[in-house]
């Protein structure tokens, strides 16, 4: 006789993005805690299948839920920041009566990359309370090359 066993597993989905703010940060307090709610922008460059240059962007509304409320003094428009955190998407009809989705993420991590001319001067500050030198990865990340064959 064969015995089944069934073991639980875990799934994570996570959400990782470099990209600038759209807008200051909104700091609110719901029931008690406290949240920062601020949206980022990534765009992608890449070649078309006749070799054009394109670009799209990608919208991301972050809500992160933190004491730490410090970091809303440099999560200004123009800044460059990396997040992760759990991603939610939310779909809806439009005024044109099309469907659309919004991207949401509930962030646990977000680290100011450096960019942008807004705010007090401290480019590589870390929400998650450890300092780390992230101006030489905005400045990677900005000039990866556009690839038009991937090998994959």
């Amino acid at each position: 006789m064969h015995r089944l066993i069934i073991k639980k597993t875990h799934v994570m989905i996570k959400l990782q993005i470099v990209g600038n703010l759209g807008k200051d940060c909104i700091v609110k307090e719901v029931n008690g805690k406290n949240v920062i709610n601020f949206s980022v922008a990534h765009t992608e460059r890449f070649k078309d299948s006749t070799g054009n240059l394109k670009e799209r962007t990608t919208w991301v509304e972050c809500a992160y839920w933190t004491d730490r409320t410090a970091v809303a003094q440099y999560l200004k428009k123009g800044k460059m920041v990396y997040a992760e955190g759990s991603p939610e998407a939310d779909a809806y009809m439009n005024k044109e009566n099309q469907a659309a989705a919004t991207l949401r993420m509930r962030v646990q991590n977000v680290q100011l990359l450096g960019g942008g001319n807004d705010g007090p001067q401290n480019n590589t500050s870390s929400a998650t309370g450890n300092i780390a030198s992230a101006a030489p990865l905005a400045a990677s990340v900005s000039e990866i090359p556009v690839a038009d064959d991937l090998p994959f």
